[in-house]
């Protein structure tokens, strides 16, 4: 895989944090997803809340699974630590880091694909568990890497590129998060990024299970089997001297709609979607009203957007383990291992 570097070289009078840097400080490689697509938009939020909330890179873990989201760690917090899982494993090894060292921000970054299926176990339990972590998942109800099928957060009755109605009911991971224990739930869109920078500015305040579900259309074409104009039967039947993916350029969709109210989004591929805006009066301090909240806005076709839930007093991992205040990594041997007879003194308690 190549990875493309940005120049060093930038203007001298560039707005710095109070850390002295500068926006470009927080980004990483350039992008190789499509042009347009939503998650870039959310790489660019990630950025402008790390930057705005003048958090030092090095203080950041940023883990991911497989797909197109779990791709776009590498486009930000270049000087951050870095880790991409296999396909639906990112909340595991994240656990077991911050068991490891509490001290870092926990930043999870997946998609549809990679939590709502193959991943949905170790989504459901990471939850539960209150890991302190931003959880995002970029969701673009397709499997964009492997050319559109329907993900587990489609919704029944959507039809895809290809003219295919989705049969099955879908997964809604905010109501997901809410009833296992997350106390910091959020949905937004890609393209609203004065509703979406704040939420990620709360999500990574906030001592607990944060999880944002953002809608990030996906703009590719479909590249399905049995298609004579697909890659797969191109290039079987070609002989070429070299291949090339063109993928078609596309506008990024951007929208500014007031709280309250309801915006109709076109996407690429002609299809609409509605997103209400959650109201200043709204109680986001009560999970069961969220969780029948989310649900009369999709009986009536709608996305609610905004902070739906948070908790007003939080609890971690490290709170239900009793763990000790320093990190497990900075404890020398002795504190690790104290000997046999706490040992035997432990065994004794359980039985």
């Amino acid at each position: 895989m190549t990875y493309l570097a940005k120049p060093k070289l930038h203007h001298p009078d560039l707005p710095k944090n109070k850390l002295g840097f500068t926006r470009r400080d927080y980004e990483g490689t350039v992008s190789t997803l499509c042009a347009g697509c939503g998650h870039d938009s959310i790489t660019g939020a990630i950025i402008q809340a790390c930057f705005e909330m003048d958090i030092a890179p090095h203080r950041v873990a940023k883990l991911s699974g497989i797909g197109c989201s779990s791709k776009t760690p590498t486009y930000f917090l270049g000087q951050s630590h870095g880790f991409n899982t296999v396909h639906g494993r990112m909340p595991s090894v994240l656990t077991g880091a911050n068991a490891a060292n509490r001290d870092l921000i926990y930043l999870g970054v997946s998609g549809d694909g990679d939590s709502a299926s193959i991943g949905l176990g170790q989504f459901a339990h990471v939850m539960r568990r209150g890991v302190n972590m931003t959880y995002i998942v970029e969701n673009n109800g397709v499997y964009g890497l492997t050319k559109g099928q329907f993900s587990a957060t489609a919704d029944r009755g959507s039809k895809s590129k290809r003219g295919a109605l989705n049969a099955d009911e879908s997964i809604d991971l905010v109501l997901m998060a809410l009833q296992l224990g997350a106390t910091y739930v959020a949905r937004s869109f890609s393209g609203d990024k004065a509703q979406l920078v704040p939420l990620i500015k709360g999500a990574l305040m906030h001592p607990g299970a944060a999880f944002l579900d953002v809608i990030s259309p996906c703009v590719a074409f479909n590249n399905h089997d049995g298609s004579t104009k697909s890659y797969d039967y191109v290039r079987e039947h070609n002989e070429a001297v070299n291949a090339m993916d063109v993928i078609p350029i596309r506008s990024e969709i951007t929208t500014n709609y007031e709280p309250g109210t309801v915006q109709e989004i076109r996407q690429h591929d002609g299809s609409m979607i509605r997103l209400r805006k959650l109201e200043p009066s709204y109680d986001a301090s009560n999970r069961l009203r969220a969780m029948n909240f989310v649900q009369e806005r999709y009986a009536l076709g709608e996305i609610a957007t905004g902070l739906l839930y948070v908790a007003s007093a939080p609890r971690d991992l490290h709170d239900s383990l009793n763990t000790v205040a320093t990190p497990l990594n900075e404890l020398n041997e002795r504190e690790l291992c104290p000997g046999n007879a706490a040992l035997e003194k432990f065994n004794q308690g359980l039985r």
